[in-house]
């Protein structure tokens, strides 16, 4: 009796059903897109019925909104700008994190959800694309944030443009992502990845020369 009394109330529990329908709706988003997503799919996989779902979420939108804001921008947060924050080299930091974007056929064929929801909401719903502004400016700036860190430590070059190199990280990460999906080809992604790998390496600072040259002075002499 305990037993069925205690999952009676996880059933019943309000935070939990709501939990369980975003993550369904994100689900269902991310497979057939926003517009696509069907609201009795996302009942049937939670087992919840339509009348539960609008007290959780006022309409459909209000469900894509806290898709965006609870869940979409926890992906970024948990695969870019915690990770920022590590003690480590800048360029070090970046170059780990994208060597563990998520490259498996799976992922590749579905593509990311931030920008899959850029792409399709952005023209059509202004509430839609501030949230998804809100995410895309809050990775440039911890991006941003942390190439001036290595600039300010001697690691990353002097005359980069922290703000211009994130903008362009971004779009080679998200542009590669798209390229892969469209191709249905993981093998394009991990090109893209190793391409960016190696722009970011060009991002370190010139290492300095011995005092006096010395280094130099001894490869004359070793000719001579």
């Amino acid at each position: 009796m305990l037993a069925v009394h205690k999952r009676k109330r996880r059933l019943r529990d309000p935070e939990r059903t709501r939990e369980r329908l975003l993550q369904a709706a994100f689900r269902e988003v991310h497979r057939s897109g926003f517009q696509s997503a069907g609201i009795d799919t996302i009942l049937a996989a939670t087992n919840v019925t339509k009348g539960a779902l609008y007290h959780h979420f006022d309409s459909k939108e209000a469900l894509g909104y806290a898709i965006v804001e609870e869940i979409v921008a926890k992906l970024v947060r948990d695969r870019w700008l915690r990770p920022l924050l590590r003690d480590a080299q800048p360029i070090d930091i970046l170059i780990g994190i994208v060597r563990r974007l998520p490259a498996r056929p799976a992922d590749v064929r579905v593509g990311c959800p931030l920008l899959n929801l850029a792409q399709e909401m952005s023209p059509l719903d202004e509430p839609f694309r501030k949230r998804l502004e809100t995410i895309f400016l809050a990775w440039q700036d911890g991006v941003a944030a942390l190439l001036r860190k290595g600039q300010s430590q001697g690691t990353v070059r002097r005359g980069l443009n922290p703000d211009q190199a994130a903008s362009f990280l971004i779009a080679m990460v998200e542009g590669y992502g798209a390229l892969a999906k469209n191709a249905q080809d993981a093998k394009v992604l991990e090109v893209g990845i190793t391409n960016i790998v190696g722009w970011l390496r060009s991002l370190r600072a010139p290492r300095q020369s011995r005092p006096g040259g010395r280094r130099a002075t001894n490869r004359v002499q070793g000719k001579g």
